[in-house]
Protein backbone atom coordinates (compact mmCIF):
# COMPACT_ATOMS: atom_id res chain seq x y z
CA UNK A 1 0.00 0.00 0.00
CA UNK A 2 1.35 3.41 -0.96
CA UNK A 3 2.17 5.72 1.94
CA UNK A 4 0.61 9.17 1.41
CA UNK A 5 -0.03 12.24 3.50
CA UNK A 6 -2.99 13.15 1.25
CA UNK A 7 -4.99 9.91 1.36
CA UNK A 8 -5.02 7.55 4.34
CA UNK A 9 -6.70 4.41 2.97
CA UNK A 10 -6.26 2.52 6.24
CA UNK A 11 -8.02 5.24 8.17
CA UNK A 12 -10.89 5.29 5.65
CA UNK A 13 -11.37 1.54 5.95
CA UNK A 14 -11.18 1.73 9.75
CA UNK A 15 -13.74 4.55 9.73
CA UNK A 16 -16.11 2.55 7.50
CA UNK A 17 -15.83 -0.45 9.81
CA UNK A 18 -16.42 1.75 12.86
CA UNK A 19 -19.48 3.38 11.28
CA UNK A 20 -20.88 -0.05 10.41
CA UNK A 21 -20.36 -1.22 13.98
CA UNK A 22 -21.99 1.94 15.34
CA UNK A 23 -25.05 1.39 13.12
CA UNK A 24 -25.39 -2.21 14.28
CA UNK A 25 -24.91 -1.10 17.88
CA UNK A 26 -27.61 1.54 17.55
CA UNK A 27 -30.04 -1.00 16.08
CA UNK A 28 -29.29 -3.51 18.84
CA UNK A 29 -29.68 -0.86 21.55
CA UNK A 30 -33.04 0.08 20.05
CA UNK A 31 -34.20 -3.55 20.17
CA UNK A 32 -33.03 -3.83 23.78
CA UNK A 33 -34.76 -0.57 24.75
CA UNK A 34 -38.09 -1.38 23.08
CA UNK A 35 -38.08 -5.16 23.33
CA UNK A 36 -39.02 -5.30 19.64
CA UNK A 37 -37.03 -6.62 16.72
CA UNK A 38 -39.60 -5.18 14.28
CA UNK A 39 -40.63 -1.70 15.36
CA UNK A 40 -42.01 -0.46 12.06
CA UNK A 41 -42.44 -1.19 8.39
CA UNK A 42 -38.85 -0.07 7.74
CA UNK A 43 -37.47 -2.93 9.83
CA UNK A 44 -39.40 -5.68 8.03
CA UNK A 45 -42.38 -4.60 5.93
CA UNK A 46 -44.02 -8.03 5.54
CA UNK A 47 -43.70 -9.03 9.19
CA UNK A 48 -44.87 -5.63 10.39
CA UNK A 49 -47.96 -5.78 8.16
CA UNK A 50 -48.88 -9.24 9.43
CA UNK A 51 -48.40 -8.11 13.03
CA UNK A 52 -50.57 -5.03 12.46
CA UNK A 53 -53.38 -7.16 11.08
CA UNK A 54 -53.16 -9.41 14.11
CA UNK A 55 -53.21 -6.37 16.39
CA UNK A 56 -56.38 -5.22 14.63
CA UNK A 57 -57.99 -8.60 15.29
CA UNK A 58 -56.91 -8.42 18.93
CA UNK A 59 -58.52 -5.01 19.29
CA UNK A 60 -61.74 -6.28 17.73
CA UNK A 61 -61.72 -9.30 20.04
CA UNK A 62 -61.42 -6.93 22.98
CA UNK A 63 -64.74 -5.42 21.89
CA UNK A 64 -66.21 -8.94 21.60
CA UNK A 65 -64.99 -9.81 25.08
CA UNK A 66 -66.50 -6.60 26.46
CA UNK A 67 -69.84 -7.55 24.90
CA UNK A 68 -69.59 -11.10 26.30
CA UNK A 69 -68.70 -9.76 29.76
CA UNK A 70 -71.76 -7.52 29.65
CA UNK A 71 -73.91 -10.48 28.66
CA UNK A 72 -72.43 -12.55 31.48
CA UNK A 73 -73.12 -9.85 34.05
CA UNK A 74 -76.71 -9.37 32.88
CA UNK A 75 -77.29 -13.14 32.91
CA UNK A 76 -75.80 -13.44 36.42
CA UNK A 77 -77.99 -10.64 37.76
CA UNK A 78 -81.07 -12.16 36.13
CA UNK A 79 -80.28 -15.65 37.39
CA UNK A 80 -79.79 -14.36 40.93
CA UNK A 81 -83.11 -12.52 40.83
CA UNK A 82 -84.81 -15.49 39.17
CA UNK A 83 -83.58 -17.85 41.86
CA UNK A 84 -85.03 -15.55 44.52
CA UNK A 85 -88.33 -15.41 42.64
CA UNK A 86 -88.42 -19.21 42.50
CA UNK A 87 -87.75 -19.38 46.25
CA UNK A 88 -90.57 -16.89 46.87
CA UNK A 89 -92.93 -18.99 44.78
CA UNK A 90 -92.09 -21.99 46.93
CA UNK A 91 -93.01 -19.93 50.01
CA UNK A 92 -96.21 -18.74 48.31
CA UNK A 93 -97.14 -22.34 47.58
CA UNK A 94 -96.52 -23.22 51.22
CA UNK A 95 -98.82 -20.42 52.44
CA UNK A 96 -101.53 -21.29 49.92
CA UNK A 97 -101.36 -24.98 50.85
CA UNK A 98 -101.69 -24.18 54.54
CA UNK A 99 -104.62 -21.83 53.92
CA UNK A 100 -106.37 -24.44 51.78
CA UNK A 101 -106.54 -26.75 54.78
CA UNK A 102 -110.27 -27.06 55.62
CA UNK A 103 -109.42 -27.03 59.31
CA UNK A 104 -107.74 -23.61 59.12
CA UNK A 105 -109.49 -20.85 61.05
CA UNK A 106 -110.31 -17.44 59.59
CA UNK A 107 -107.65 -15.94 61.84
CA UNK A 108 -104.94 -18.27 60.61
CA UNK A 109 -106.03 -17.78 56.99
CA UNK A 110 -105.78 -14.02 57.44
CA UNK A 111 -102.23 -14.44 58.79
CA UNK A 112 -101.33 -16.67 55.85
CA UNK A 113 -102.90 -14.17 53.45
CA UNK A 114 -100.95 -11.24 54.93
CA UNK A 115 -97.69 -13.11 54.35
CA UNK A 116 -98.88 -14.23 50.92
CA UNK A 117 -99.60 -10.67 49.75
CA UNK A 118 -96.30 -9.41 51.15
CA UNK A 119 -94.39 -12.13 49.30
CA UNK A 120 -96.20 -11.22 46.09
CA UNK A 121 -95.00 -7.61 46.38
CA UNK A 122 -91.43 -8.79 46.95
CA UNK A 123 -91.66 -11.05 43.92
CA UNK A 124 -92.75 -8.16 41.72
CA UNK A 125 -89.96 -5.97 43.10
CA UNK A 126 -87.28 -8.57 42.36
CA UNK A 127 -88.32 -8.78 38.71
CA UNK A 128 -88.41 -4.98 38.32
CA UNK A 129 -84.98 -4.44 39.86
CA UNK A 130 -83.00 -7.20 38.10
CA UNK A 131 -81.24 -4.55 36.00
CA UNK A 132 -77.66 -4.34 34.71
CA UNK A 133 -76.37 -1.46 32.60
CA UNK A 134 -79.90 -0.28 31.95
CA UNK A 135 -81.17 -3.66 30.73
CA UNK A 136 -83.75 -5.87 32.40
CA UNK A 137 -84.82 -9.19 30.87
CA UNK A 138 -87.18 -10.24 33.66
CA UNK A 139 -89.64 -7.33 33.93
CA UNK A 140 -91.67 -8.14 30.81
CA UNK A 141 -91.17 -4.66 29.34
CA UNK A 142 -90.05 -6.17 26.02
CA UNK A 143 -90.08 -9.51 24.24
CA UNK A 144 -87.19 -8.92 21.83
CA UNK A 145 -84.05 -10.94 22.67
CA UNK A 146 -80.79 -9.19 23.42
CA UNK A 147 -78.00 -9.93 20.95
CA UNK A 148 -74.33 -9.68 21.88
CA UNK A 149 -71.30 -9.45 19.60
CA UNK A 150 -69.63 -12.85 19.06
CA UNK A 151 -66.90 -12.42 16.42
CA UNK A 152 -64.43 -9.85 15.07
CA UNK A 153 -66.36 -9.36 11.86
CA UNK A 154 -69.54 -8.41 13.76
CA UNK A 155 -71.39 -11.02 11.68
CA UNK A 156 -72.26 -13.39 14.53
CA UNK A 157 -74.16 -12.80 17.75
CA UNK A 158 -75.19 -14.73 20.83
CA UNK A 159 -78.71 -14.12 22.09
CA UNK A 160 -80.05 -13.80 25.59
CA UNK A 161 -83.81 -14.31 25.57
CA UNK A 162 -86.01 -12.25 27.83
CA UNK A 163 -87.81 -14.26 30.52
CA UNK A 164 -90.91 -12.48 31.79
CA UNK A 165 -90.93 -13.24 35.51
CA UNK A 166 -93.03 -10.27 36.56
CA UNK A 167 -96.30 -10.87 38.37
CA UNK A 168 -98.15 -10.49 35.08
CA UNK A 169 -95.72 -12.80 33.29
CA UNK A 170 -96.31 -15.48 35.93
CA UNK A 171 -100.09 -14.87 35.90
CA UNK A 172 -99.98 -13.67 39.49
CA UNK A 173 -100.91 -10.03 38.95
CA UNK A 174 -103.61 -9.26 41.50
CA UNK A 175 -105.29 -6.89 39.04
CA UNK A 176 -106.25 -9.99 37.04
CA UNK A 177 -108.35 -11.25 39.99
CA UNK A 178 -110.84 -8.47 40.60
CA UNK A 179 -114.05 -10.48 40.59
CA UNK A 180 -115.09 -11.73 44.06
CA UNK A 181 -115.41 -15.30 42.78
CA UNK A 182 -111.77 -15.31 41.71
CA UNK A 183 -110.26 -13.03 44.35
CA UNK A 184 -106.54 -13.77 44.63
CA UNK A 185 -106.33 -14.19 48.37
CA UNK A 186 -106.27 -16.92 50.98
CA UNK A 187 -109.23 -15.74 53.06
CA UNK A 188 -111.30 -18.81 52.21
CA UNK A 189 -110.54 -22.43 51.47
CA UNK A 190 -111.80 -22.07 47.88
CA UNK A 191 -109.73 -18.94 47.27
CA UNK A 192 -106.69 -20.62 48.77
CA UNK A 193 -107.16 -23.66 46.52
CA UNK A 194 -107.47 -21.41 43.47
CA UNK A 195 -104.37 -19.43 44.48
CA UNK A 196 -102.49 -22.67 45.02
CA UNK A 197 -103.25 -23.75 41.45
CA UNK A 198 -102.00 -20.41 40.13
CA UNK A 199 -98.82 -20.53 42.21
CA UNK A 200 -98.03 -24.08 41.08
CA UNK A 201 -98.32 -23.02 37.45
CA UNK A 202 -96.21 -19.92 38.12
CA UNK A 203 -93.51 -22.02 39.77
CA UNK A 204 -93.39 -24.34 36.76
CA UNK A 205 -93.11 -21.33 34.43
CA UNK A 206 -90.42 -19.67 36.52
CA UNK A 207 -88.31 -22.83 36.71
CA UNK A 208 -88.61 -23.37 32.95
CA UNK A 209 -87.55 -19.76 32.37
CA UNK A 210 -84.57 -20.18 34.67
CA UNK A 211 -83.53 -23.40 32.93
CA UNK A 212 -83.52 -21.63 29.55
CA UNK A 213 -81.68 -18.63 30.96
CA UNK A 214 -79.13 -20.89 32.62
CA UNK A 215 -78.45 -22.73 29.37
CA UNK A 216 -77.90 -19.48 27.50
CA UNK A 217 -75.68 -18.16 30.28
CA UNK A 218 -73.55 -21.29 30.00
CA UNK A 219 -73.22 -20.76 26.24
CA UNK A 220 -72.10 -17.17 26.83
CA UNK A 221 -69.59 -18.30 29.45
CA UNK A 222 -68.03 -20.89 27.14
CA UNK A 223 -67.83 -18.41 24.27
CA UNK A 224 -66.22 -15.85 26.56
CA UNK A 225 -63.56 -18.39 27.56
CA UNK A 226 -62.94 -19.17 23.88
CA UNK A 227 -62.52 -15.46 23.05
CA UNK A 228 -60.06 -15.08 25.92
CA UNK A 229 -57.97 -18.02 24.72
CA UNK A 230 -58.06 -16.70 21.16
CA UNK A 231 -56.79 -13.31 22.34
CA UNK A 232 -53.95 -15.00 24.23
CA UNK A 233 -52.99 -16.99 21.14
CA UNK A 234 -52.96 -13.87 18.96
CA UNK A 235 -50.83 -12.03 21.50
CA UNK A 236 -48.31 -14.87 21.54
CA UNK A 237 -48.32 -14.95 17.74
CA UNK A 238 -47.63 -11.23 17.51
CA UNK A 239 -44.83 -11.63 20.02
CA UNK A 240 -43.26 -14.40 17.95
CA UNK A 241 -43.28 -12.06 14.95
CA UNK A 242 -41.98 -8.81 16.42
CA UNK A 243 -40.53 -9.41 19.90
CA UNK A 244 -36.78 -9.36 20.31
CA UNK A 245 -34.87 -12.25 21.87
CA UNK A 246 -33.48 -10.32 24.82
CA UNK A 247 -30.83 -12.88 25.73
CA UNK A 248 -29.49 -12.91 22.18
CA UNK A 249 -29.69 -9.11 21.88
CA UNK A 250 -27.85 -8.68 25.18
CA UNK A 251 -25.01 -10.89 23.98
CA UNK A 252 -24.91 -9.07 20.65
CA UNK A 253 -24.84 -5.71 22.43
CA UNK A 254 -21.79 -6.65 24.46
CA UNK A 255 -20.00 -8.00 21.38
CA UNK A 256 -20.71 -4.83 19.40
CA UNK A 257 -19.52 -2.64 22.26
CA UNK A 258 -16.18 -4.49 22.17
CA UNK A 259 -16.05 -4.13 18.38
CA UNK A 260 -16.74 -0.42 18.74
CA UNK A 261 -13.81 0.00 21.11
CA UNK A 262 -11.53 -2.01 18.85
CA UNK A 263 -12.69 -0.04 15.84
CA UNK A 264 -11.95 3.23 17.57
CA UNK A 265 -8.43 1.99 18.44
CA UNK A 266 -7.88 0.79 14.86
CA UNK A 267 -8.89 4.20 13.54
CA UNK A 268 -6.56 5.90 15.97
CA UNK A 269 -3.67 3.69 14.82
CA UNK A 270 -4.50 4.30 11.15
CA UNK A 271 -4.57 8.04 11.74
CA UNK A 272 -1.04 7.88 13.17
CA UNK A 273 0.38 6.18 10.07
CA UNK A 274 1.16 9.44 8.15
CA UNK A 275 3.39 10.53 11.02
CA UNK A 276 5.82 7.74 10.11
CA UNK A 277 6.54 9.55 6.84
CA UNK A 278 7.79 12.54 8.80
CA UNK A 279 10.58 10.39 10.26
CA UNK A 280 11.99 9.94 6.77
CA UNK A 281 12.77 13.65 6.62
CA UNK A 282 14.58 13.89 9.92
CA UNK A 283 18.34 14.38 9.65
Amino acid sequence: MTNSVLTNASALIALQNLNSTNNKLAATQSRVNTGLKVQGAKDNAATWAIAQNQRADTGALEAVKTSMNRATSLADVSLAAGAQISDLLIELREKATAAADPSSTPTSRKAYNDEFQSLLKSLGSFAKNATFDGENILDGASTAPLNFLANVGATETISLNRQDMSLAGLSLDTTDFTAPATAFDLLSADNAASALTQVKAALDTANANLAELGAQSKQIEKHNIFVGKLMDSLEVGIGNLVDADMAKESARLQALQVQQQLGAQALSIANQAPQIILSLFKG
